[in-house]
């Protein structure tokens, strides 16, 4: 058996065995990693990798949601290390842990000018009006205003796309896609090299899910 499908089979009978628990339930976030391994994703002007970007704020979360937020949420990822599945391989994992939320992270990498962070949802015309894409909406929106008022991040905006992740997701839970920022503009290069700047955009997204969960 392959090592990736041994981590699988582990991370699978870890979720079983904490869904037995019968414990009072907390809301379940579940962070796609995006990338990993043999591939690096987009890759900035001082040589920063995407995979370790998204995989660094996606632990900080982690942390963040013991140290600050009372561990109030249940946060699992798709990877935990420098490790490559298929995306079709994230995207069942994922499923398998019966989310109430799936945020897929990512950046951006364009011209040098291009700035800021953008969100995706699905873009169906038939399920526009569906409880998870409108949920996903509103989540998306509470994340780009933290990220925007607190951080000074460009705004580009709530968005719709036709991106596998969600596609497959929005039909199990409320699910985007972060965009964080650009690796080939020089200063979000800078910015996501920094420790200070993966906490920073961390606590922006986990409060941005916070303020949407504690709404509802």
């Amino acid at each position: 058996m392959k090592l990736k499908n041994v981590i699988f089979l582990v991370l699978l009978l870890k979720m079983c065995f904490i869904f037995g628990q019968g414990k009072e339930h907390r809301k379940r976030i579940i962070v796609d990693v995006g990338h990993g391994g043999k591939d690096p994703g987009a890759i900035g002007i001082n040589g920063i990798q995407e995979k370790d970007v998204v995989l660094a704020i996606a632990k900080e979360m982690i942390r963040l949601n013991k140290t600050i937020f009372g561990d109030v949420y249940d946060i699992y990822l798709t990877r935990y290390d420098d490790s490559f599945f298929t995306l079709s391989e994230r995207i069942n994992l994922a499923k398998s842990l019966r989310g109430d939320i799936c945020i897929s992270l990512h950046c951006n990498s364009f011209y040098s000018d291009a700035k800021g962070m953008e969100i995706f949802t699905f873009n169906s015309e038939s399920i526009k009006n569906d409880y998870n894409t409108r949920t996903s909406i509103a989540l998306g929106n509470e994340i780009l205003k933290e990220s925007t008022l607190n951080l000074n991040i460009e705004n580009r905006g709530m968005k719709f796309a036709n991106f596998q992740v969600l596609r497959e997701m929005i039909k199990f839970c409320p699910a985007i896609l972060i965009e964080v920022g650009f690796l080939n503009n020089p200063v979000e290069a800078v910015y996501f090299s920094r420790p200070s700047g993966i906490t920073a955009i961390a606590l922006a997204i986990l409060s941005g899910i916070n303020n949407h969960l504690k709404s509802k």
